[in-house]
């Protein structure tokens, strides 16, 4: 089977990960968009038509199914991705909150990070409580992807944009939800803080891992032996290949 893996920019390569560890498929073709990113700070309408404009991308290579790797797309565009494609498109958000379901107690407080697009949607918080999680906050953080994109995955500029976003919390949640593919490239960042701040761990629910989880239920897919890879981005293509490089080894 050949999937497309479709991101604003070089977020998705977590979830890219996470996909060849799991050789769900024979052939993956990667899209960044990185002429164009952030999407998070633009408006619906905006995300919508550069997401179609990525199905046109795709289109010459005739895949069986696309994974939007992009919090930001899958909460303002899947429908009208889904009503000009024939093909099955899978959002991590819906892999996000059947993750949380599957390993969280109904008590648990719970901090979903985003964009400004996916947290304004407001689809984490209204899914999870339509679950019966009644602790949920949602935070914007959308100064992380920038940096994510300049390569800046730790030190001390990293260091003042937590402590920016997160000064004002009072108690720790239990769960950490990453609902941008661009934060679990900086996962040990995020834990170090809040586990060093509030002496008490915090669990990280990761797009990858869950879209891979999620992908396994769903379409039943098995293993294969390889996964060959393509590589392409809308813009510069140097970051893009610099973060993919050790994942060409998996």
């Amino acid at each position: 089977m050949k999937v497309g893996v479709f991101d604003s920019g070089v977020g998705g390569l977590s979830v890219l990960e996470s996909l060849l560890k799991a050789r769900l498929f024979e052939h993956i073709i990667y899209y960044g968009d990185t002429a164009r990113v952030p999407y998070g700070p633009k408006d619906p309408a905006t995300i919508a038509k550069f997401s179609l404009e990525a199905l046109d991308f795709f289109q010459p290579f005739s895949i069986d199914m696309l994974v939007v790797a992009c919090n930001s797309v899958s909460a303002w565009a899947l429908p009208a991705m889904r009503a000009h494609a024939k093909i099955p498109i899978v959002g991590v958000i819906e892999a996000g909150v059947l993750a949380i379901t599957q390993s969280t107690p109904k008590n648990a407080p719970i901090l979903v990070l985003g964009t400004k697009a996916t947290i304004s949607s407001g689809r984490y918080a209204r899914e999870l409580k339509e679950q019966g999680y009644g602790f949920v906050d949602s935070l914007a953080t959308g100064l992380f992807v920038p940096l994510i994109e300049e390569g800046v995955l730790e030190g001390a500029l990293l260091e003042a944009c937590m402590a920016h976003y997160f000064a004002p919390l009072k108690s720790a949640p239990s769960v950490l939800v990453l609902g941008c593919t661009h934060f679990p490239w900086i996962a040990k960042p995020l834990q170090s803080y809040f586990t060093n701040r509030f002496k008490s761990p915090v669990h990280l629910v990761h797009s990858g891992e869950a879209i891979v989880a999620r992908l396994r239920q769903v379409y039943n897919l098995h293993p294969h032996t390889s996964t060959k890879l393509e590589l392409f981005a809308s813009g510069d293509q140097t970051l893009l290949e610099q973060l993919a490089k050790p994942l060409k080894a998996l």
